[in-house]
C-alpha cells in the first residue's frame, strides 16, 4: 500500500455518497506498499480500506481480482471483501482513478516473523491454493519471467548508481532464466505478493490475507518461493532455515509438492530474487515527486538473489524431498 494521488475531504464526501456506509468521520492515508493509493476510512459503520488503483495495476484485471476474492471468502479464505456501491457496482472513478472500497480485517502484520508465523503462512498459502483449484477467470501474470527483460531495459542505465555491476549481474540472470525457467508444472490462482505486510495476525494464528492486486494464474510452487524470500530472511540478509523448514513443511501438509516442484524449487526461488529486485529498482529510481511512499531498497533482494545462486538442491532449504 502507498499514496500516490492525494484526495481531497469533500471530493471523498461526494464518492461516498453513492455508498451506504455509513457517514465518513476520518480518513488518512497508509504508507505502507508501493504500488496504489490507499486510504483508511472511518465510518459510523466502522473501517474500510479506499483503493485508488494506479502503476502496475491495468483497469481491465480488477473484475479477476473482485472475483478472486469473492470466490476464495466463499470457500473460508479471510480476505477483504468488496463493498458494492447503492447502484450496485463494484468499482468507480475518483480522483480520475479506478477506485474500490473494502471491508477492514482485523489483526496485525508481523515485522519480525518467527518459525511459528512461517508455518502458519505456509498453510494459509496452501488453503488459498487449494481453494483457488476451481476459480474460473484467469489472468496471465504480467511480472513473471517473459515481463522482466522490460523491466530491466528500462532501468538497465542505471542500476550501476544503486550498486555496483548491478546491471550485469541482473543481465546474465536473466539470460539464464529465459532459458530455463521450468513450464509444465502445476498452475493455479497464485497470491504472488504475500509479503508479511499482506498477512494479518491474531496471535501466532493468520486472521487474514490481504492485497491481492498481484493475483494471477501462475506456476504454484513460484508463489511458495515469493513467500520464502519474503519471510525467511533476517534483517542481515541471511537466511534463516528453521523458518524456511516451518514454512515449506507447513505447506508440504496442505498440498504436497510434485518432485518436478521440489527440483525446481532453487531455479524458481532466483526467478523470485530477480522479479521483486528489478521492480524495486524502478520503484527507487522513480519514485514520483510528492508521493507519500517509501520505497523499497533493491540491493535487499540482490542479496537474496547471490544466497539462491549458492544453493544445490532444495535440501539447502532446511527440508529434506517430501
Amino acid at each position: 500500500m502507498a499514496v500516490y494521488t492525494d484526495v481531497a475531504a469533500e471530493e471523498l464526501a461526494v464518492f461516498l455518497a453513492g455508498y451506504d456506509i455509513g457517514d465518513l468521520l476520518s480518513y488518512k492515508g497508509i504508507a505502507e506498499g508501493v504500488e496504489n493509493s490507499n486510504f483508511l476510512l472511518h465510518t459510523s459503520r466502522g473501517h474500510f480500506i479506499l483503493t485508488l488503483y494506479e502503476r502496475r495495476v491495468a483497469e481491465r484485471d480488477l473484475p479477476f481480482f473482485v472475483a478472486l476474492m469473492e470466490h476464495l471468502a466463499a470457500r473460508g479464505i479471510n480476505c477483504p471483501q468488496p463493498v458494492k456501491n447503492k447502484a450496485g457496482k463494484v468499482l468507480g472513478k475518483l480522483a480520475r482513478r479506478p477506485t474500490a472500497i473494502v471491508t477492514f480485517l482485523d489483526g496485525m502484520w508481523i515485522r519480525r516473523p518467527s518459525a511459528a508465523h512461517c508455518a502458519a503462512l505456509g498453510e494459509a498459502l496452501a488453503r488459498l491454493h487449494l481453494a483457488g483449484a476451481d476459480f474460473a477467470m484467469r489472468r496471465d501474470n504480467s511480472l513473471s519471467v517473459a515481463g522482466w527483460r522490460q523491466l530491466y531495459e528500462g532501468c538497465r542505465e542505471r542500476a550501476h548508481n544503486v550498486e555496483r555491476n548491478l546491471e550485469k549481474v541482473v543481465a546474465a540472470e536473466l539470460d539464464m532464466l529465459e532459458r530455463d525457467w521450468p513450464r509444465g508444472l502445476p498452475e493455479g490462482v497464485i497470491h504472488a505478493d504475500l509479503f508479511p505486510d499482506n498477512v494479518f495476525f491474531l496471535g501466532d494464528r493468520v486472521s487474514g490475507l490481504i492485497d491481492f492486486y498481484f493475483a494471477c494464474t501462475d506456476t504454484l510452487v513460484y508463489d511458495v518461493v515469493i513467500c520464502l524470500n519474503a519471510w525467511c530472511f533476517e534483517p542481515d540478509h541471511s537466511y534463516n532455515v528453521t523458518k524456511g523448514r516451518a514454512l515449506l513443511a507447513s505447506y508440504a501438509k496442505a498440498r504436497p509438492l510434485s518432485p518436478d516442484e521440489w527440483a525446481r524449487l532453487p531455479l524458481l526461488a532466483r526467478g523470485a530474487a530477480l522479479r521483486f529486485l528489478l521492480t524495486r529498482l524502478v520503484d527507487w529510481l522513480d519514485v514520483p515527486p510528492g508521493a507519500l511512499v517509501r520505497p523499497k531498497d533493491p540491493r535487499e533482494y540482490a542479496r537474496k538473489l547471490r544466497f539462491h545462486q549458492t544453493v544445490k538442491s532444495a535440501r539447502d532449504y532446511g527440508l529434506d524431498e517430501p
